[in-house]
């Protein structure tokens, strides 16, 4: 079931395909490096932004949102005022902290985080995250942003009927919102 609390999202950009869905894809692919014990045996991360993400990705703050999710952090939970000293650390520094500082990797200005252009097959959003222990490839993972801050791997992105049925639709949420509006004591617009 989706709350409410799944329509309405609190992110660091003006859009939450561009920067709740990467920020999360970030902190997921931490916790796979945790769960795979691959963590410590990380050197260095490379980030490939593609299509939409990539187009308005600094402008979105897209870029932000990845390093941040990378880091540890969830939009729910980020400390938006320590944002900007975090990331010109990370940009002076060329080292990223990940999963709130347990560890460091190399995360260099030029080679980081890289936009392209194209489209990766599945979707305009799409971004790959991937660890390595100097030259040797640790772990891979494609990430698809698909709207309002659900985020999809490449693994499970062709099991939408699920998902669907989780995720409302639009005329889904007006109703929603609708119901909500009506409570009493409820100070939110009506539609």
């Amino acid at each position: 079931m989706v709350s409410v609390f799944d329509i309405f999202k609190i992110g660091i950009g003006p859009s939450s395909s561009h920067t709740v869905g990467p920020m999360k894809a970030g902190k997921q692919f931490i916790d796979d490096l945790i769960a795979h014990q691959q963590l410590q045996d990380t050197t260095r991360v490379v980030v490939d932004v593609y299509g939409s993400l990539s187009l308005t990705g600094k402008g979105h703050h897209t870029d932000i949102a990845i390093i941040m999710g990378l880091a540890g952090n969830l939009p729910h939970d980020v400390d938006i005022d320590s944002i900007p000293g975090f990331i010109r650390d990370v940009e002076q520094r060329g080292r990223l902290p990940l999963a709130n500082g347990h560890h460091e990797v190399d995360f260099p200005q030029h080679g980081g985080m890289n936009f392209h252009g194209d489209n990766l097959p599945l979707h305009e959003n799409g971004m790959r995250i991937r660890a390595f222990a100097g030259e040797r490839l640790l772990h891979s993972k494609t990430y698809y942003s698909i709207g309002g801050g659900f985020i999809v791997d490449e693994e499970h992105f062709g099991q939408s009927a699920e998902a669907q049925r989780r995720c409302p639709t639009r005329s889904n949420r007006r109703t929603i919102c609708s119901s909500i509006a009506k409570r009493p004591g409820c100070r939110c617009p009506a539609w």
